[in-house]
């Protein structure tokens, strides 16, 4: 599998099997090295140029990326609280996009944040948001 068009493809592929069965797929055999790794990702679906469903997580919670890109898109499809449910009817519609994020580090300053570069994520006490780069 190409490793560029990897990550929408299995997000796809996710949510075909999950919306037709409600299994989840198994991983393929040949994963790209670079998803093999663990790291945080977050699958966006978009419908007609317009949000239609986002999930991920900023830290890893799977085995490999491969995995959390599995999860991830089975949730943004079918558990993100904004949206109701995608019907299978629409997925050949949505665009899907995914990011990998590389671990969080703290910054110095206000000043050194640089949203559109990189994703910030803010806290106060147990609640915590995420904001990822160059979203509109």
């Amino acid at each position: 599998m190409d490793p560029e068009n990897f990550p929408s493809r299995l997000a796809r592929e996710a949510i075909r099997e999950y919306l037709r069965t409600g299994k989840v797929i198994s991983l393929p055999a040949q994963i790209p090295k670079e998803f093999q790794k663990q790291a945080g990702a977050f699958v966006s679906l978009h419908q007609r140029g317009k949000l239609r469903g986002c999930i991920g997580t900023y830290l890893p919670q799977q085995k490999n990326v491969a995995s959390e890109i599995v999860k991830n898109a089975i949730s943004a499809a079918t558990t993100d609280p904004r949206f109701p449910a995608v019907r299978g009817s629409e997925l050949d519609e949505l665009e899907i996009s995914v990011d990998v994020l590389s671990p969080p580090e703290p910054v110095p300053s206000r000043e050194a944040l640089d949203p559109d570069k990189y994703g910030v994520i803010v806290s106060k006490g147990w609640q915590r948001g995420l904001l990822l780069p160059n979203l509109e």
